[in-house]
């Protein structure tokens, strides 16, 4: 019988001791070991979190051989995708490949297709060969495995869509769930990072709670984005202002809601030095919500009180309930948004 380790996967951590597996520097990605409280998959593709996909690409000035060799040096240094500098992951699809006998009860078995819905900063993950990088869309196809823990969440993969939409829409669940959840009708609605996959499913989820009252307004740094974002359907409004000027931002924002704050922003922006421009715009006692690995939590605290904002901050986890039929079911919902999906992230 397989050894069991830690429910939450601190009997893969090598170094430091003593912490939890995102947390630590190097964890174990051997996966020839087999506990009976895991689940091992192997990897079909990597969708990168975006921020952290940003920066390496940068670093790399865009070269595809160059970005998969840093990949594969993360993986090979710490044991799962990690990025140094960001500190965030993303999450993979793949096939299930072992399942602990700890684990049989579950509605699982061997040769399942799943998404993991936890992120890969925490996650063993062990590369054999880089099969291709899609730039456009942060994904890596690859030959590998990765552990799933005993707390490790995941999604079976629906049969309604293809692999590549549904990994498309779980990368960001967690975005439009929390749209779904924290604004009420009549609420007015600022999204930053309007026209990435988060952004406009973040913006269909909200005019659904906002209702005929409320206003939802998308804001954008390029023009041309504006004609395809107002089609969607998304958004009663888009600005176009550029989320790393905050003065800039505001006095759009404000213009476009009758010069009146927000009740909630949400900042979907993958880049950095955008926390202000998502507090200044909103009302003493209203919602800010970080749905980026690009934000600072310290900027975001200490540039809130500089200005004197009496916000509610929230950080974007990644993990709301139910959180994963919510966004497919978006997708369901909203043809023209499945189809956007279909023809610029698969």
């Amino acid at each position: 019988m397989a050894l069991k380790g830690n429910k939450y996967g601190t009997h893969r951590v090598i170094e430091p001791k003593g912490v939890l597996t995102q947390a630590a520097w190097k964890i174990d990605n051997d996966m020839t070991k087999r506990y009976s409280n895991e689940i091992i998959c192997d990897v079909i593709s990597l969708n990168i979190d975006s921020a952290s996909f940003t920066q390496i690409e940068e670093a790399c000035g865009g070269d595809e051989t160059k970005i998969g060799e840093m990949i594969l040096g993360i993986v090979a240094e710490r044991g799962k995708q990690q990025n140094p500098v960001t500190g965030s992951g993303g999450m993979f699809i793949g096939k299930v490949a072992y399942i602990g006998e700890d684990l049989q009860d579950r509605d699982l078995k061997v040769g399942d297709k799943i998404a993991s819905l936890v992120s890969l900063s925490l996650t063993p993950l062990k590369i054999e060969k880089i099969l291709a990088i899609h730039k456009d869309i942060d994904r890596v196809d690859i030959v590998g495995q990765a552990v799933l823990f005993e707390s490790g969440i995941y999604a079976k993969l629906p049969d309604d869509m293809s692999e590549p939409l549904a990994l498309a829409a779980l990368d960001v669940a967690g975005a439009p769930a929390q749209a779904r959840k924290l604004p009420k009708e009549g609420d007015s609605v600022l999204i930053l990072g309007a026209n990435g996959k988060s952004g406009v499913l973040c913006g269909y989820e909200a005019m659904k709670k906002v209702g005929e009252t409320g206003n939802v307004v998308g804001v954008v740094r390029n023009p041309a984005q504006v004609p395809g974002l107002m089609e969607l359907g998304v958004y009663h409004k888009v600005i176009v202002a550029d989320a790393t000027k905050p003065i800039e931002v505001l006095e759009a924002a404000l213009e476009a809601n009758g010069g009146k704050e927000y009740d909630i922003s949400i900042c979907c922006v993958n880049i950095e030095s955008c926390e202000m421009s998502a507090i200044l715009p909103v009302r003493d006692d209203g919602i800010v919500y970080f749905f980026s690995m690009a934000t600072s939590f310290t900027k975001a605290a200490l540039g809130a009180e500089g200005v004197g904002k009496d916000v509610t901050m929230i950080v974007g986890n990644g993990y709301t309930k139910d959180h994963a039929e919510i966004t497919l079911n978006v997708l369901r919902e909203n043809e023209k948004l499945r189809k956007l999906f279909d023809e610029k992230y698969c």
